[in-house]
């Protein structure tokens, strides 16, 4: 009685299936916003301009032994982003965000305060009000579910959006520059 040869093993060579971000979105980098060490933001550029604001890894919140005790989407006493309203083809109602307006507020129960900012000139799509409800998922998934915000460029532009972002390749020198800069420090 012949035996069958045993099934041939997975070969563990084989390059990882990308993710669905990995697949669709172009990742940049906004290392140290506001002058701020550490404070990263990403951005998910997808290719029909839309562009999804997340925290970077390395970013203070994403930390261990950091928890989140509230989000805040009311940047001041006037302007709230859950205020945004849009409807339409040409986006009516969407309020227009410039590179440095604060999308967001986290706060930390070690009393640290985080703002998050837009990092892309273009009209607020939507907030992540899931965010609100459930501040865990900003660590657990922040590229995916623990978004901060969606931003539409303008199309004429949504080519100049990128210009003084990172790439993944500048961001991961960025980082080892950090990292021996803090090893040659101590």
């Amino acid at each position: 009685m012949a035996t069958e040869p045993a099934a041939a093993e997975p070969a563990t060579s084989e390059p990882a299936v990308p993710s669905l971000v990995d697949r669709y979105f172009t990742r940049w980098y906004k290392a140290d916003v506001k002058g701020k060490p550490c404070e990263d933001h990403c951005i998910l550029q997808h290719s029909n301009r839309i562009c999804v604001i997340t925290l970077a890894e390395s970013h203070p919140v994403l930390q261990s032994g950091k928890t989140i005790k509230s989000i805040s989407y009311q940047i001041s006493t006037n302007c709230s982003r859950l205020q945004n309203k849009v409807s339409g083809k040409f986006k009516r109602g969407a309020q227009f965000l410039t590179e440095l307006a604060p999308l967001c507020k986290i706060y930390c129960s070690d009393g640290e305060e985080y703002t998050i900012s837009s990092c892309v000139r273009g009209r607020l799509m939507e907030v992540n009000e899931n965010i609100l409800h459930k501040p865990s998922i900003l660590q657990e998934k922040p590229s995916t579910e623990g978004y901060i915000a969606v931003v539409l460029p303008k199309f004429e532009e949504s080519k100049s959006v990128t210009e003084g972002l990172l790439t993944q390749k500048q961001y991961e020198e960025v980082m080892v520059k950090r990292i021996t800069a803090t090893t040659a420090t101590s």
